[in-house]
């Protein structure tokens, strides 16, 4: 495999936190109630949906015809999405500057709902306006690990697979990206990726 150039990464738990009970902590007082409610109402498959594609509207609907006794909460999952991601995560920011400042062209493979990202996106244009493109899957309707979200990405980009590195904390995702003949990162925490990147050449110790 050659050796990278540029990079491109996941968003949710490797650049920012994805915490949907930040969202719900300060409305359920209980937190055997919160619980039950995130356990098996606004649950990460429920969720999934909208990264695939489906309208919030549609999804919400359908959960609260389930759930009526939640429908309050339910509608406030799209419109307050933000408050699922209330940061950065450790050490990733400086990793974002740093790279960027070093020339290494930033990109972004996100399965993230196309509702959901532009006002993410706005709120965050500080590190977002470093990255030269970014492929949402809920756009697309191409969600990973499917190999075609890779495919679609890389001729966007402008890439081969061997010239970029991709970084994901989840594994299927990684191991969908490596048989494409992508560097990949299995993310953990900033100070392992940094070591990779250093060892890649991409940034320096």
């Amino acid at each position: 495999m050659s050796t990278p150039h540029a990079v491109i990464f996941d968003v949710g738990n490797v650049l920012y936190r994805w915490e949907p009970r930040r969202l719900y902590e300060r409305l359920i007082g209980d937190d055997l109630a919160l619980d039950a409610f995130l356990d098996n109402v606004v649950t990460k498959d429920w969720h999934f949906q909208h990264d695939a594609g489906r309208p919030f509207a549609e999804c919400a609907a359908e959960l609260s015809a389930q759930y009526p006794q939640h429908a309050d909460l339910i509608a406030l999952w799209g419109p307050e999405f933000n408050q699922t991601l209330p940061g950065m995560v450790e050490g990733m920011q400086a990793i974002v500057e740093q790279l960027d400042a070093r020339g290494v062209p930033l990109f972004g493979i996100t399965n993230f709902s196309g509702e959901f990202w532009p006002p993410f996106r706005a709120r965050e244009s500080a590190i977002f306006d470093r990255f030269r493109d970014i492929v949402v899957s809920g756009d697309e309707k191409l969600v990973k690990p499917d190999p075609a979200i890779y495919a679609l990405a890389l001729k966007r980009f402008g890439l081969e697979a061997g010239q970029a590195v991709f970084v994901d904390d989840v594994l299927a995702n990684v191991e969908s990206a490596r048989a494409m003949g992508i560097h990949t990162v299995h993310f953990t925490d900033a100070g392992s990726l940094r070591a990779e990147l250093e060892r890649l050449g991409l940034l320096q110790a």
